[in-house]
């Protein structure tokens, strides 16, 4: 079963807290957010890389830190009062950003951002959307893959610490939180290799990867997984349909 999405209907404001906010997707959704009405706080190390049409929004507020170097009572504080929060977080592509510290960058910012959504005592479950890979399974699904893509997943399980991150974060979604939406409700976004566009396509939705993603690897545009992400945390429909879940997004072409 897939839902085919171009756009949707959005409901009354939100607040938002996005990390990653500084990067290639994470810009998109602050935009799309605020595009579409919405109060959004972005954590970035780097104010400059956000684009001034952006900053100059009275509806961003802007945190210069780090994530994982906020303090829990800080982390706490900017979490507190938000409807949802959405992780764009990622490694850098560079020898750096991929063998360097931390190693675990996505996973100890959820666990730190599900715990300060938790100390927020908020009266309804608040809406975690994670960004991730299409190279990660749903393990909660029955999603089979070739021996020799399962053996080369295993390779770069190894050898690339980022895939392993990225792992590690939608499994504590996945097994810690589960399902009982008590405190945190979660949706874990599987985009295949990322392209840049300039606007919005129509794009599929699939519970699990209709295609390989090592052999066989679709596209999906950044900004089609900020458009969809900002539909999970705006729109109950698109919520109630994959909360709880890993989707799949490809650009259809």
């Amino acid at each position: 079963m897939k839902s085919k999405t171009l756009k949707s209907t959005e409901g009354s404001e939100v607040t938002i807290l996005v990390v990653g906010a500084s990067g290639a997707t994470g810009r998109l959704l602050v935009e799309e957010l605020l595009n579409r009405g919405h109060y959004v706080i972005a954590i970035v190390r780097s104010p400059e890389s956000l684009p001034n049409h952006l900053v100059d929004n009275l509806k961003l507020t802007v945190v210069i830190a780090s994530v994982l170097e906020l303090s829990d009572a800080e982390l706490a504080q900017h979490v507190g009062g938000c409807d949802a929060v959405a992780s764009c977080l990622g490694h850098n592509l560079s020898l750096k950003g991929i063998f360097g510290q931390p190693r675990r960058l996505v996973t100890d910012a959820v666990r730190r951002l599900c715990y300060a959504i938790k100390s927020s005592n908020s009266m309804k479950p608040t809406k975690f959307v994670l960004m991730n890979t299409t190279g990660n399974r749903n393990r909660d699904l029955h999603e089979p893959i070739s021996f020799a893509q399962k053996c080369i997943i295993g390779l770069i399980r190894i050898l690339v610490p980022p895939h392993a991150d990225n792992e590690e974060a939608a499994d504590y979604l996945r097994v810690e939180i589960g399902q009982d939406g008590q405190a945190i409700d979660w949706t874990v976004v599987r985009p295949d290799s990322l392209i840049n566009n300039e606007k919005v396509t129509a794009y599929e939705v699939y519970p699990s990867p209709t295609r390989s993603a090592i052999f066989d690897a679709g596209k999906t545009s950044r900004i089609n997984v900020a458009h969809f992400m900002a539909d999970l945390i705006t729109d109950a429909d698109t919520w109630q349909r994959w909360k709880g879940q890993m989707p799949v997004i490809y650009n259809d072409h």
